[in-house]
């Protein structure tokens, strides 16, 4: 076919065709639409005039005559558009939408490099071993309803993700900040908060002055656990102490205590237990007087002798002093008599500290 010579046509169109097999006298053919004035109709390859058609509803197509069995009608609908309205090849701007249907792609680069398409639920973007650059200030990534995040990327104020719109994940500028338990393979990220350490009786000394007994050992049976004990008269308030040196990591804040004891006979009286501590820098005196003494809430013994007995968490001991790094923290315990109501003697066996940490590490 040669090409066009001549002034391009105005308008110029796209068409749309119908072919049809007629019946016998069929003279009514219902096509997919068309702008009337804008149809043209073939009866067997041979076009039909005006007067041979009607074609006014921008549906139907009514011959004047209707046609034979077997012959065939070609319906040729026009969309009429102006050159002004097309996108020059060199570019330009659309002021409407642009629609494509499933699986249909807007391709861009000389290899096909970057590919935006939709098919079935899934939206894809498709990047052909090249680099994705996203260049703006913030991305949000949000449900359809717009009222819920789900990831959220700011140059100036770092990166945040969430959780069924609750956010679980900051960075900050000094690290991350995590919402929630952080689990690696299934178990539970070590991370700075309450912490604890044993002292067992074997640590602490008697006072010299109103002391407990010296460390004793006592074998229950023969080659089963012995004991380490110190030993607390029930009539009077007797006193040992010890020493921690609290890693760096320590918030320097209030402790709680909670002691592991026994009596060896079979009384059931209660016993209360009270814990004291001051803490020394480097270049003080040590000669300082214990904070204040917080009790345990009074334990009832078992009535077993040698059952172990654990009383409940202390209340918050302030430590005395200034609290700072690399001090050494005294401590004082004892059985307070005239709270308990314990006859026998009362064996200490240790005690459990709980401290706050407020670094991941001692560095």
């Amino acid at each position: 076919m040669s090409g066009y010579i001549g002034i391009l046509p105005v308008p110029q169109a796209t068409e749309t065709r119908n072919s049809f097999t007629a019946t016998s006298n069929q003279t009514s053919f219902a096509t997919d639409g068309y702008t009337p004035n804008f149809v043209s109709v073939y009866l067997n390859g041979v076009l039909l005039s005006a007067a041979d058609f009607t074609a006014t509803n921008g549906t139907d197509v009514v011959l004047a005559s209707g046609a034979s069995a077997d012959d065939v009608v070609e319906v040729i609908a026009f969309s009429t558009f102006q050159s002004a309205d097309a996108l020059p090849l060199t570019g330009g701007s659309i002021s409407g939408n642009v629609s494509f249907g499933d699986t249909n792609k807007a391709i861009f680069g000389a290899g096909s490099d970057l590919q935006l398409f939709h098919e079935s639920d899934v939206n894809y973007i498709y990047s052909a071993n090249k680099t994705n650059m996203h260049n703006a200030p913030l991305h949000q990534f949000r449900n359809t309803a717009n009222n819920s995040e789900g990831l959220k990327i700011s140059v100036a104020s770092g990166t945040e993700i969430y959780y069924a719109g609750s956010k679980k994940f900051e960075t900050t500028n000094t690290g991350i900040e995590v919402t929630g338990a952080a689990t690696v393979g299934g178990a539970a990220v070590k991370v700075a908060g309450k912490e604890s350490i044993y002292v067992p009786a074997a640590a602490m000394y008697p006072s010299t002055t109103n002391p407990c007994s010296d460390l004793t050992q006592v074998e229950t049976t023969a080659l089963r656990p012995d004991l380490k004990v110190l030993d607390f008269a029930a009539a009077a308030d007797d006193f040992a102490q010890f020493t921690i040196a609290f890693p760096k990591s320590w918030n320097e804040g209030t402790i709680t205590y909670q002691p592991f004891w026994t009596v060896t006979g079979t009384n059931t009286g209660t016993v209360v237990w009270q814990l004291g501590g001051i803490a020394v820098s480097s270049d003080d005196t040590i000669n300082t007087a214990f904070g204040t003494l917080v009790a345990t809430t009074a334990l009832a013994h078992s009535g077993t002798s040698n059952d172990l007995m654990v009383s409940a968490e202390s209340g918050a001991v302030t430590i005395a002093g200034s609290p700072a790094a690399n001090d050494m923290c005294f401590f004082q315990i004892n059985n307070d008599a005239s709270a308990s109501g314990q006859t026998g003697v009362v064996r200490l066996l240790g005690i459990k500290l709980f401290f706050t940490t407020d670094a991941a590490n001692d560095a």
